[in-house]
């Protein structure tokens, strides 16, 4: 199957450069063929987006939060077409596709929810026959920029509070895997006003002109740092209201356990979720130095018996790299690590493959300077660390730039209260991996996030704008 999304004003916006996608578990076969959104017409994005923007926020709020539920519905009707797309395209499994719009749907329809709810408080007045109010209003027009390894799920986190709350959206999801984007904005065809819903295509040339246009009320971004500076940058120019959605090398501390096989479970099921694509995955392992040997056993048993292959394959438990280019870099971390002196326990690279597979690797004897334990690798590379007491192993998790998930397992009281005060990062799990749910606030601190986090009540904070009300009796 081959996807192609053609020029549409008001809902798709192509006609320059061509561009494929591939399917990363073989990738001499094409998945797409589109074309880049060209940079002169993005004006008239704009205005379509406005207008659309004025027209959806003069509808009653009920309203819109019906009609985004009934495109809730209708994803979810769609969710093995839709599922079909991410594999050919990102190479995930088409288990773990169809777990991610489904857990995306439940995001989603939590944010609508959230929308209904009171908005805006009564307030005290200094002064007599005066009333006092906050109310919240539509941001307007959100432009939205959402990387590849999740295809559907990061669009959705934006998309579903940002109409019901009432604005408008451009989107531009990544070039490598742009199908499942384009299928859900399809299936809002006759909901929405014309324009509330836009995709453009193309690259970081693409990307630069959308994030910095002037008259982008919000933008909201899902990726790396350097990228996301950038995009804080270009908004900046303009004040515009962000939100961003960065990286991670977010570590586990294994403490003590009563059930240590459970908990070796959860780490590997943290380090090789969706291929170890993930910003949440577990890229860190830090063990009390007694536990280590055993630990390490574990892990490498688990990670041994592992099979990696193509996505539609029914007997699969982890794909590929979800292109070329980012299966070398994730060989170039593995590659640099062992240089540094760290002792690879698994393999690396398979071969045998045509595809860009890499097997789940484990390293051993990693120090907190080596680069497997500083940068973000974003692949199934599981760096462990020891330690001798609580301080250091805090001491090691908190230096580092990011800021996202971390987690500790430990039965102790004292050891988990230290934890969660002086963790640093915006997600922090206690025995169990940094797996999410759909009601709490996806939030980063350091390089990891800036802006109100995606889901949980606080994402109200970045698509509405807060207004103080003073009416006189």
């Amino acid at each position: 199957m081959t996807y192609s999304f053609g020029h549409r004003e008001g809902v798709f916006w192509t006609g320059g450069e061509a561009f494929e996608t591939i399917n990363p578990a073989h990738p001499g076969i094409v998945s797409g063929r589109y074309s880049e959104t060209r940079l002169e017409d993005f004006d008239t994005i704009f205005a379509t987006a406005r207008h659309a923007a004025l027209e959806w926020a003069a509808t009653p709020g009920l309203r819109r939060q019906a009609l985004t539920e009934t495109w809730l519905d209708r994803i979810e009707a769609a969710t093995e077409e839709i599922a079909l797309a991410i594999t050919l395209e990102m190479g995930k499994t088409l288990a773990d596709a169809r777990g991610e719009i489904l857990h995306s749907l439940k995001e989603a329809r939590f944010a609508v929810a959230e929308a209904s709810r009171p908005i805006g408080e009564v307030m005290p007045s200094a002064r007599p026959g005066l009333r006092n109010m906050t109310l919240r209003r539509p941001r307007g027009v959100i432009v939205a920029a959402t990387p590849w390894n999740y295809p559907v799920l990061t669009p959705l986190r934006k998309l579903a509070p940002a109409f019901a709350h009432g604005n408008a959206v451009v989107l531009k999801p990544s070039e490598i895997s742009p199908a499942a984007a384009c299928l859900i904005a399809e299936l809002a065809a006759g909901l929405f006003p014309r324009g509330l819903f836009q995709i453009v295509l193309g690259g970081g040339h693409v990307g630069a002109a959308l994030t910095g246009h002037p008259q982008a009320d919000g933008v909201t971004f899902t990726g790396s740092v350097a990228t996301g500076k950038a995009v804080y940058a270009a908004a900046a120019r303009n004040l515009t209201e962000v939100q961003l959605e960065l990286g991670g090398k977010n570590g586990i501390v294994v403490h003590d356990s009563e059930d240590l096989d459970a908990c070796i479970d959860q780490v590997v099921a943290g380090a090789v979720e969706n291929a170890g694509q993930r910003c949440t995955g577990i890229s860190r392992l830090l063990v009390q130095r007694k536990l280590a040997a055993e630990v390490e056993a574990r892990i490498a048993t688990r990670m041994s018996r592992m099979r990696v292959g193509d996505g539609m394959a029914a007997d699969i438990d982890m794909g590929p790299m979800a292109s070329r280019a980012h299966f070398a870099r994730v060989e170039a971390a593995i590659a640099k690590g062992v240089a540094e002196g760290a002792r690879r326990v698994t393999a690396g690279t398979d071969g045998r493959q045509e595809g860009f597979f890499i097997r789940p690797t484990l390293f051993a004897d990693v120090t907190p300077d080596m680069s497997l334990a500083r940068e973000e690798i974003f692949g199934p590379v599981l760096s462990m660390l020891t330690y001798e007491d609580i301080d250091e192993a805090l001491s090691i998790l908190n230096g580092v730039e990011f800021g996202l998930a971390a987690a500790l397992y430990s039965n102790r009281n004292d050891i988990v209260q230290r934890f969660v005060s002086e963790a640093e990062a915006g997600m922090l799990h206690v025995n169990h991996q940094s797996a999410i749910d759909a009601n709490m606030p996806f939030a980063g601190i350091k390089n990891s996030g800036v802006g109100a986090p995606s889901i949980g009540r606080s994402a109200i904070n970045f698509y509405t704008t807060e207004h103080a009300v003073y009416i006189k009796s």
